[in-house]
């Protein structure tokens, strides 16, 4: 199916490091991992990356974010809060908690911007308690493109993807170069990992990463930080 090309621009544009939603500013844990000695260079790095999404990603956001696109397609509030309930009560640090109901809030304020502040489903992302998360508030932004939940969730794994490496060229160091044959290795694996979350029912759901989550309660107290988690 042919995605429209206001469609496909809105995705690019959700999917950008340059939306202020605050992306760029979080590791998600790898700027413990390179300081404790785990990732040092760029076969590393791909490698972390790599198992994150496939893992963790592919697990856990993909498919809150094709699942909340079908509740709100539905308009179904009910569904969407006991998923954004659901991604809260799974995040294993209050660094990682924190980034998801920031950038969450972020995107609700974008959208409210947006010329489609008045649709009925931002003010019941707006009403998720305490916060939206930020897998649910891109889901609403995909919908309200007029994108499919495959295309929406793509569009959220390469947005994930291209933050995170960029996170990589700072903390490791990477050169441009490296980095773009990492964020190949991901781009490259997400069609997959968008592909299983789809299929993925809601008790097969899982956000079970105990070293991801080692790390990134670990650089709450670190004592050098460029990023936020």
């Amino acid at each position: 199916m042919h995605t429209p090309p206001a469609t496909l621009l809105r995705l690019l544009w959700l999917a950008s490091p340059a939306l202020p939603v605050g992306g760029f500013s979080y590791s998600e844990g790898l700027e413990s991992a390179v300081d404790t000695g785990r990732v040092t260079n760029e076969t590393q790095a791909g490698d972390w990356l790599l198992t994150q999404l496939e893992l963790a990603m592919a697990r856990s956001e993909l498919p809150v974010v094709t699942q909340a696109h079908a509740a709100w397609s539905a308009f179904d509030a009910p569904r969407a809060a006991a998923l954004n309930a659901w991604v809260r009560s799974t995040r294993e640090s209050a660094e990682l908690r924190a980034q998801t109901e920031q950038m969450g809030r972020s995107l609700l304020d974008w959208l409210r911007n947006g010329e489609q502040a008045g649709d009925a489903r931002i003010s019941s992302l707006a009403a998720l308690s305490p916060a939206p998360t930020w897998p649910l508030a891109f889901a609403l932004a995909g919908t309200l493109a007029g994108a499919d939940a495959r295309d929406t969730a793509l569009a959220f794994g390469f947005g994930w993807s291209e933050n995170m490496v960029q996170a990589a060229m700072k903390a490791v160091p990477l050169g441009q170069a490296a980095a773009q044959r990492v964020l190949a290795r991901l781009a490259a694996a997400l069609p997959a990992g968008v592909e299983a979350a789809l299929a993925r029912p809601d008790d097969a759901r899982q956000a079970f990463s105990p070293m991801l989550a080692i790390l990134s309660a670990q650089h709450e107290t670190q004592y050098s930080r460029l990023f936020r988690s």
